[in-house]
């Protein structure tokens, strides 16, 4: 009994002399990363931020930073006024994870703040919109649409018109509504305000579009989803447009639709004509009326005295034995 009592008693000591030699050296280790914490939050990318990226809130946030390594270009957590900082843009490519600074960001009203906003060989380019044509409102900076063109083409000495919808340009950026690049929110809910103007970013050819488009008829908006960006990546690859390397990691193919689906998309339309919609509509282009004949008339001093007839539209030659004849179509 006194063997086995001492052995206990040994035992415990030693278990209590091994937790405290094992807590003693855990000890700096956990009061580095308190100390670490314990620096101000400065505003670093959530994700990374190329050039032109309008700051959103799920773009950056407040996250724990040594103190001896901030600077006073930082953002700090409340110094910071981050209604002031969304719909700012990346003047500079920003990593995940690295901290914002305040040279890196320009804001709306700033000189060259739409240049900064700009993809490089991109163009800013502003249409008219209303209620109609501008999707309720319900259109606001960041979003993709597409520009649909509505005009009544008219045919040669003929009073009726072909009315026709066709979607002519799609996947376009919208960079501002009127003069604002953000959206304003209040109590967590994005407010809806009515717009007369929509900046879009588009390409040098696009931008010679929409110029012409503006003059043939009335241009609407289509606000694209979110959820057609698979659909439309799958799409520019069985067309050839972008080649996903062999062997390419997911990263790598995330990277390739971002950069595809940032393109904006000319070519490919398609339309809806008026009998499409309505079967008291026409759905081909109307032709022009023909034109009377001109009955032969007397015969001037010196010439034939019978002139053939002036013939309007297609005829068909008909040969009956020797004799051959001249049949206009559709005629008995």
């Amino acid at each position: 009994m006194l063997l086995l009592a001492a052995a206990l008693l040994i035992a415990a000591f030693t278990a209590f002399a091994a937790r405290s030699m094992f807590a003693g050296g855990a000890m700096p280790q956990a009061e580095a990363v308190q100390a670490q914490n314990t620096g101000p939050k400065v505003l670093v990318a959530q994700r990374a931020l190329p050039v032109g990226t309008i700051i959103t809130a799920d773009a950056v946030s407040f996250q724990g930073w040594p103190g001896e390594l901030v600077k006073d270009a930082y953002y700090i957590e409340g110094e910071a006024d981050m209604t002031k900082l969304l719909g700012t843009v990346v003047r500079f490519p920003i990593t995940a994870g690295q901290p914002l600074t305040q040279g890196s960001l320009v804001a709306p009203g700033d000189r060259g703040f739409l240049a900064a906003a700009l993809a490089p060989g991109m163009r800013a380019i502003t249409i008219p919109v209303s209620a109609k044509t501008g999707v309720g409102g319900f259109v606001f900076p960041g979003d993709r649409v597409d520009l649909m063109l509505t005009q009544d083409v008219k045919g040669e000495g003929s009073g009726d018109s072909l009315r026709t919808a066709e979607t002519i340009l799609r996947n376009l950026r919208v960079l501002a509504t009127d003069q604002a690049t953000d959206s304003e929110v209040v109590d967590g809910k994005t407010v809806v305000h009515a717009f007369r103007t929509v900046t879009l970013e588009v390409t040098p050819r696009i931008a010679e579009k929409v110029a012409v488009a503006q003059e043939i008829g009335e241009i609407s908006l289509s606000l694209r989803a979110i959820a057609d960006n698979q659909g439309e990546f799958e799409r520019i690859l069985a067309s050839g447009d972008v080649k996903v390397p062999e062997g390419a990691t997911r990263e790598q193919e995330e990277s390739l639709m971002k950069q595809a689906m940032a393109r904006p998309i000319d070519g490919a339309t398609t339309y809806v004509t008026g009998g499409d919609v309505s079967r008291f509509q026409r759905s081909n282009m109307p032709t022009a009326a023909p034109a009377p004949a001109v009955a032969a008339g007397p015969a001037p001093q010196g010439g034939p005295v019978n002139a053939a007839p002036v013939r309007t539209g297609p005829v068909v030659r008909v040969t009956r034995g020797k004799e051959t004849t001249e049949e206009p179509v559709g005629t008995k």
